[in-house]
């Protein structure tokens, strides 16, 4: 049978999701949960594979399985086995032709930037951060010129292993609440570190490096060298994978993380 899971995780502990010799990814310590619950080896898919540091409040996995166990048994059961920074929030049974990667329609990340003088100290694994008044005006007339479908191989890294730079890019936000600075992002699929090279092109905008127009010029380069250094992982959040609702699936819960904008 097929299974999928919700997670969620804090991912500054581990070196990202996937499986590596060390045994330091998220999907390391969760098939050992799971393999234990089964009584049997398990492998996982997940919907986006996220970078060390990069955190997820709606990752979406699904593994096959022989055992036969309660929805409990997956969410409580793995639970009491994984590491105090991730946890199963809820589990489903679907049909074989589920992937958590391939059925997937839409995938959201949510960077969140202290805009502040002051570096953070307790929120430091949490939250992106710049010391220099950022433009919201500006960086938002240079976030216009990404949406839609392009050629996003000026904002992909070297390492990237996607068949194509192509990319629909539906949703680029930008608002600020308080110090913070929430950019929210929606995509077909996105490429290596493309949130985070973006994020570091709209701060140079921002801060007034170059103007909103500049960003256009990046994109239409199709040249990395072109465009900002990578930002720092500590802010990125997979914050929701869009799924047809014929699968059932539940939506990510509330994070206080995310609320820390809001004043709530």
């Amino acid at each position: 049978m097929r299974v999928a899971l919700g997670m969620e995780y804090d991912g500054s502990g581990f070196c990202g999701w996937q499986t590596q010799p060390a045994a330091c990814a998220v999907q390391d310590a969760l098939e050992r949960a799971l393999s234990e619950i089964a009584g049997e080896p398990v492998a996982t898919v997940c919907a986006g594979r996220t970078d060390a540091g990069v955190h997820a409040l709606a990752q979406v996995v699904h593994f096959d399985t022989c055992a036969q166990r309660p929805d409990t048994a997956w969410v409580r059961g793995a639970n009491t086995l994984l590491p105090p920074a991730c946890a199963v929030t809820w589990s489903r049974p679907v049909a074989d032709d589920f992937h958590a990667r391939f059925s997937a329609r839409m995938r959201c990340y949510r960077y969140l930037l202290l805009n502040h003088p002051v570096r953070p100290a307790a929120d430091q694994s949490r939250v992106g951060w710049f010391h220099l008044p950022l433009d919201l005006e500006k960086i938002t007339l240079a976030a216009r010129l990404l949406i839609g479908e392009h050629d996003f191989s000026a904002f992909r890294s070297s390492e990237c292993q996607a068949k194509t730079p192509v990319r629909t890019l539906s949703r680029l936000d930008v608002v600020r609440r308080g110090d913070y600075v929430e950019f929210d992002f929606c995509a077909n699929a996105f490429l290596h570190h493309m949130i985070r090279n973006i994020v570091g092109c709209l701060v140079y905008v921002g801060k007034g490096k170059f103007p909103p127009r500049w960003l256009g010029e990046v994109l239409a380069s199709r040249d990395r060298k072109r465009a900002a250094p990578t930002f720092e992982a500590s802010g990125l959040y997979l914050s929701r994978v869009d799924y047809d609702a014929r699968w059932g699936l539940p939506g990510a819960r509330r994070s206080m993380l995310l609320e820390l904008g809001n004043g709530n």
